[in-house]
């Protein structure tokens, strides 16, 4: 799912994320080192302390493995719906899903009183990302993946907002330093949020003053659901194919072939 996400990106996610950048994007291209302290500078300007700046960005690298993954993965994905859910939807994951929808059953119904997004919608999508929080969550410094990213000429702007979003991340406290690893394009979590959507959508449901999307089941379904409401999501409505909330999980990955799953999982889920 990792490789999806990236490759769409751009795509799906450019226009909302030019809002995060710094209103004087640092320019891109050149001497690493320059570009970081313009960055920098323009982030301090944006509210973010020294004292983030430093932690996150002291000593930060490019990374040659980050640039060499994103070419690769840019393009359309060209796997069939039946070849794609194959390979993400077995009895397996379909057993835990129905083990998950149980065990967190009194919380997911909360959050579909308060979201409007059924239960296993979001318990699809938990784990098709990550195998509800025990899969792959990406292990690489975000910082440097963003910074990398941003520093690379072709989406600049994008992934300067990301990286400013980033380390707001960090200055709000909701994670740690050591927390802040993920995918190769910056995404966090359980259902790998992007730094701008964390930000945008994260919510604090378990009430600890913190959005912890790593740690936290009810911060992660939460706010996997309240993504989903934002995007237009109708309480009560259908999301098969065509219909206007199976358009709203858009929001959340523009391929049709990755949304189609979306659906046909979390019909398996409460299948009797």
């Amino acid at each position: 799912m990792l490789k999806l996400r990236l490759a769409l990106v751009t795509c799906a996610l450019g226009g909302a994320l030019l809002s995060t950048a710094p209103a004087e994007a640092a320019r891109c291209g050149g001497d690493f080192n320059s570009f970081i302290a313009s960055f920098s500078a323009d982030a301090a300007q944006a509210g973010i302390s020294q004292g983030v700046i430093s932690q996150a960005l002291g000593g930060v690298t490019e990374d040659p493995g980050v640039l060499a993954f994103d070419r690769r993965q840019r393009g359309t994905f060209n796997k069939s719906f039946e070849q794609y859910v194959s390979t993400r939807v077995g009895a397996g994951r379909i057993k835990a899903g129905r083990a998950m929808l149980m065990r967190h059953a009194s919380l997911l119904s909360r959050i579909e009183r308060q979201f409007g997004v059924p239960p296993q919608i979001v318990v699809a999508i938990w784990g098709l990302e990550t195998d509800y929080g025990k899969g792959d969550m990406g292990k690489l410094p975000v910082f440097r993946v963003l910074a990398t990213l941003a520093h690379d000429c072709r989406r600049t702007e994008l992934f300067q907002g990301e990286l400013l979003a980033a380390l707001q991340i960090l200055q709000r406290g909701d994670l740690t330093l050591r927390d802040m690893v993920g995918a190769y394009a910056g995404e966090i979590g359980q259902t790998q949020f992007l730094p701008s959507s964390y930000i945008k959508y994260g919510v604090d449901y378990d009430g600890n003053g913190h959005v912890d999307l790593r740690h936290s089941v009810p911060d992660v379904l939460a706010s996997t659901a309240n993504l989903l409401k934002s995007a237009g999501w109708k309480a009560g409505g259908s999301y098969e194919e065509g219909s206007a909330n199976f358009e709203a999980m858009r929001e959340w990955n523009r391929a049709l072939v990755y949304r189609k799953t979306i659906a046909y999982f979390a019909d398996k889920l409460i299948e009797q």
